[in-house]
């Protein structure tokens, strides 16, 4: 019986182990901002943030911009200090702490060129879409902005290359309940050699779909297609 009840103890005693070290996404490191007062931040103020990525727009000339996300809100770090081998251990889940700067273009808040970041190796989070269609023409799309979000039943009005030449971003305009939103298929994100971008450039006018990507903004939202899926 002494040893049923010590085993069981042992097994609670682990359990409790296991539950306390158990990841918290939510969590951040003494000094870290949380969502909610990075928004608060003026622009120009400095600003520190940990975030798991999400995508990876570009690099170039030790130069990266990536979309960032915890559980309560996006972010996008432009032109972040990076090596071309740091770059490529910023697989999409990877929690990565950023030191720079607030600002903000054409509408876009995001953490400005030349900050910094170190990566966090206490665990990764990978963001579930989230649904944003009832927010259409609304003011309260903009708070979330940079976040992974998803619009269901949009129809098809037009698309075009800018440049009308393959290779260049895709202009999309989608139209929801007689009113038109703006979108794009980002050349840096989404290359002409992806399934996105050539499953954009197929679509028709009329085609109803739905529609994922990250909440980018460009004087007013212009979100950055990562997949579709026609009805």
């Amino acid at each position: 019986m002494k040893r049923i009840v010590t085993l069981l103890l042992t097994l609670v005693l682990v359990f409790a182990m296991v539950s306390c070290d158990k990841f918290d996404p939510s969590k951040k490191s003494e000094g870290v901002m949380t969502h909610k007062e990075y928004s608060e931040a003026k622009i120009d103020d400095a600003v520190v943030i940990e975030a798991f990525v999400q995508g990876k727009q570009s690099w170039w000339e030790n130069k990266a911009s990536v979309y960032l996300q915890d559980p309560d809100g996006g972010y996008f770090a432009y032109n972040m200090v990076c090596s071309e081998d740091d770059y490529a251990k910023l697989t999409v889940g990877t929690k990565i702490k950023v030191t720079g700067y607030k600002g903000e273009y054409k509408g876009e808040i995001e953490v400005d060129e030349g900050c910094t970041f170190e990566i966090i190796s206490d665990g990764t989070w990978v963001a579930t879409p989230t649904d944003v269609t009832s927010l259409l023409g609304k003011d309260e799309l903009i708070d979330k902005q940079n976040m992974l979000v998803a619009f269901k039943d949009m129809t098809v009005k037009s698309i075009a290359y800018n440049g009308e030449e393959r290779g260049d971003d895709i202009y999309v305009t989608l139209t929801k309940n007689n009113a038109d939103y703006s979108f794009c298929v980002e050349r840096y994100l989404t290359g002409p050699d992806t399934d996105v971008y050539k499953a954009v450039e197929a679509l028709k006018a009329g085609d109803v779909i739905d529609v994922e990507g990250f909440l980018y903004w460009w004087e007013g939202p212009n979100t950055h297609i990562t997949k579709v899926t026609v009805k």
